[in-house]
């Protein structure tokens, strides 16, 4: 793909993001861990979902894949209609810049550590022609909407670490992105810090139509999304939609049990699958 590809600018509407049969595979050692193992999933644009699951579990690995800061080892990620696996890195640069906002985890990661929160902000702007910039939130505005109005123009080594976090959620949404990916965005706040992080994500998501994709181990956090997807072991177990749980049958027909029949029932137990109509039933061998 052509590194001068252009794209339309952020704000346009949300774009979705989607991956078939991803994989990835890194060494520690001597030994290959798959990280993530052949994962299929949609998100629709518009849509807020967040991925759940146990430390390890590949969700973070995953996020990092649909952002294109991770190459993968199998399958394919599309961002809109586009198949990031054939940009090179500075066409990838550009898709981040202009389409999708990125929060990684630690705060620090996503800040210019010498600047204060409203120049990182202007920092992410540098990139859009001013009548784009005219159309979004201006800098002071986007902090006072997270409570950091007081701090706007204090060193962001002097903020605390939950403060950090909020900036690093405002740089990432400074441009109105079509797609937003953050790795655990609510992890050092407190209720109410977290609540207004929630409540920005809403603003964007409403206003720009921004599709949000993010990482998180609060399922309360998942619930205000609306959409939560589970992943274990580096696959998709799980996706539980306004309340409603499913389990998620994989391509090898492996569906992964809710975590209190996983106590009840360890690994290797034997259990019978029976038709009930057009249902099925699972039970235990009889001992």
């Amino acid at each position: 793909m052509s590194a001068v590809q252009t794209y339309p600018t952020a704000g346009d509407g949300g774009v979705g993001v989607r991956c078939e049969e991803l994989v990835h595979i890194y060494r520690t050692g001597d030994l290959d861990v798959v990280a993530v193992r052949g994962v299929d999933l949609v998100v629709g644009p518009g849509e807020r979902v967040a991925l759940l699951g146990p430390s390890g579990s590949g969700k973070s690995t995953l996020l990092a894949m649909l952002g294109g800061l991770i190459p993968p080892s199998a399958g394919r990620v599309w961002v809109g209609d586009e198949e990031i696996g054939g940009l090179n890195e500075r066409a990838l640069l550009r898709l981040r810049s202009q389409r999708v906002g990125l929060v990684l985890q630690g705060a620090a990661r996503n800040l210019l550590q010498y600047a204060t929160p409203v120049d990182n902000v202007r920092f992410a702007h540098r990139s859009l022609p001013r009548s784009r910039r005219n159309e979004l939130m201006r800098p002071l505005e986007l902090l006072e909407a997270l409570g950091l109005g007081d701090v706007a123009d204090s060193p962001v080594p002097q903020l605390s670490g939950g403060e950090q976090q909020r900036v690093a959620l405002a740089v990432a949404v400074a441009n109105g992105p079509g797609l937003l990916l953050a790795d655990e965005p609510t992890s050092q706040l407190d209720h109410e810090g977290r609540d207004s992080v929630l409540d920005l994500l809403d603003v964007v998501n409403e206003r720009f139509g921004t599709t949000v994709v993010i990482v998180t181990h609060d399922p309360e956090v998942g619930a205000r999304l609306g959409r939560t997807v589970t992943m274990r072991y580096g696959r998709v177990g799980q996706e539980a939609h306004r309340g409603e749980s499913f389990a998620v049958v994989g391509k090898d027909g492996g569906v992964h049990l809710p975590d209190e029949l996983v106590v009840e029932w360890p690994p290797g137990t034997q259990v019978v699958v029976e038709r009930d109509g057009e249902d099925l039933r699972i039970r235990r061998r009889p001992r």
